[in-house]
């Protein structure tokens, strides 16, 4: 990847409805502009994103999603009301970010929840869109976040009985991430930060397929119960949008240039997500990563690199 850098600038964006979004910009002022969309949805922009371009080619502006990483009210807040947070306000926030800061058009560069983000975005707003770069493809359907919180138990067993068991026993065949979501939103703390913790060793056991490195901040009880309040949020309600509905809108997508890096050991976002974008998609490029999983390891950064130094002079 490369180098590490600093923003050459920042501030703290008025969204509306109480909302403060934290941006940066890195590289070069004059260079390329390409907007950076976090994964979670909850976990913020960490440095690391910002070393997928080349600095001197590249205007790379990241920000912090609603209710994460420096962005304010956080999540994990007691009293955090999530009615403003949802995909179509981040959207509007894509949106307001890029006539804040003077762009006309730009690259979208998403990963995991990411990816879900960037193709609602360039689906509501191709005009705006130069290429759009999506890894770790999901779609966030409700057939996705079933696999992910119910049937792949199949492949985890024992991790998932421990996540099954984290939820009151007469509540255990029931939809586990509307009993998640409750629980995190207990008046108690403790039942709050226990049902944090139990769904983040969740969310541990699957992504780390595949040679992705555990990230330390889940050691953070605070990052935990926002991360895990977000995540619940979003996927109980489809992320808003009718179920396979970012898939036949794909249309929309038509002339604008992309590339899909996905690992083929991804458990927590099947192959075949990216593969049914792909077909519905034909201007973008499919590129299946054979020892990767979930995440930026295993040869998808390597991918990405590529992909970004090839639209660098688009």
């Amino acid at each position: 990847m490369y180098p590490e850098i600093e923003p050459h600038a920042s501030g703290r964006l008025d969204v509306g409805g109480g909302h403060l979004v934290h941006w940066e910009s890195c590289g070069n002022p004059d260079g390329k502009p390409v907007v950076v969309l976090h994964g979670g949805p909850g976990s913020g922009c960490t440095p690391g994103w910002r070393r997928y371009f080349d600095p001197d080619a590249y205007r790379i502006v990241l920000f912090d999603q609603r209710g994460c990483g420096r962005s304010t009210p956080l999540a994990d807040e007691p009293d955090a009301d999530l009615a403003t947070n949802t995909t179509h306000h981040l959207i509007a926030d894509v949106e307001l970010l890029r006539r804040h800061l003077g762009v006309e058009r730009w690259m979208v560069f998403g990963g995991s929840w990411g990816s879900t983000l960037g193709l609602a975005y360039a689906e509501s707003n191709p005009e705006r869109v130069t290429e759009l770069v999506l890894f770790s493809v999901v779609t966030t359907t409700h057939r996705e976040v079933e696999w992910i919180t119910q049937d792949m138990r199949r492949v985890f067993p024992e991790q998932w009985d421990r996540f099954r068991a984290g939820v009151p026993e007469d509540e255990r065949d029931g939809r586990l991430v509307d009993v998640y979501s409750r629980l995190l939103h207990d008046p108690d703390p403790v039942v709050r930060a226990r049902a944090a913790r139990d769904w983040c060793r969740w969310e541990e056991a699957h992504v780390e397929v595949g040679h992705a490195r555990r990230d330390p901040r889940y050691d953070d009880p605070d990052f935990r119960l926002r991360f895990a309040r977000l995540v619940t949020h979003y996927w109980r309600h489809g992320a808003w949008f009718e179920d396979g509905e970012l898939l036949r809108n794909a249309e929309k997508l038509a002339g604008i240039p992309g590339a899909l890096v996905h690992g083929r050991k991804d458990v927590s976002g099947p192959p075949d997500i990216a593969w049914q974008l792909a077909q519905a998609w034909p201007d973008a490029e499919l590129l299946f990563i054979d020892d990767a999983g979930h995440g930026g390891g295993g040869g998808v950064a390597e991918a990405l690199i590529e992909v970004t130094d090839r639209f660098a002079t688009r």
